[in-house]
């Protein structure tokens, strides 16, 4: 008579001799995640990939495959010929201007004091880990704010010899592009910022005046 998809047939040991093949449901079987790739290109907010493979096929109606392609957010600091990338894809390491004053005089004592300029950043965004610091030299991250607009300090030695810049203070980015910055002290508190503008007569504000380490 006609054959059935019928599980009882493996009870009373009387299926069709192609029940195996055409009524047992066979789920998909995949590979390993394969490792992540290098980013898919330099100097840019980019993805790398990893892939997996088919190993069995579902048959008779059984799970289907899961997604063989995973990607994941990138960013490379060095070209493929192993120069350094632009400025403007470095996070920037900041703390309170407040460190300055010290600062400024070791480099006076030393002979070394260069002329340094700030930027003018809009904080967009602020990792809540920035109020959670109780730390004393942790207490100028509480007075981080998103929206308001912050002045960053390059000065020596952070002012980089040979490009006459701090590492991170976007130079050569692009109009309204979302830079990041990292809170020195705490890992924790960082975000992202737009650049607004270079001073090269440097009056950063007491309130909201940082420094580029």
């Amino acid at each position: 008579g006609p054959c059935y998809c019928d599980q009882a047939c493996a009870r009373t040991l009387d299926c069709c001799h192609d029940y195996a093949q055409t009524c047992i449901v066979i789920p998909c079987v995949v590979s390993q995640w394969s490792a992540w790739s290098g980013c898919a290109e330099p100097c840019k907010t980019t993805y790398r990939v990893r892939v997996r493979h088919i190993i069995q096929e579902p048959r008779n109606g059984g799970e289907a495959c899961p997604a063989l392609e995973e990607r994941a957010g990138c960013v490379e600091y060095w070209t493929r010929q192993g120069t350094e990338c632009q400025q403007s894809l470095i996070p920037a390491l900041i703390t309170t201007g407040g460190f300055g004053k010290a600062r400024k005089k070791r480099a006076a004592a030393d002979g070394n004091e260069r002329a340094g300029y700030c930027v003018e950043f809009q904080l967009v965004a602020i990792t809540p880990g920035c109020l959670h610091s109780h730390h004393s030299y942790t207490r100028w991250m509480h007075y981080l704010r998103e929206g308001h607009t912050v002045c960053v300090e390059c000065q020596y030695p952070a002012l980089h010899a040979l490009s006459q810049h701090c590492f991170g203070d976007g130079t050569g980015s692009q109009k309204n592009q979302l830079l990041h910055w990292q809170a020195v002290g705490n890992h924790r508190c960082k975000g992202t910022w737009r650049r607004i503008r270079q001073l090269d007569t440097c009056s950063c504000p007491s309130v909201h005046s940082f420094l580029f380490i």
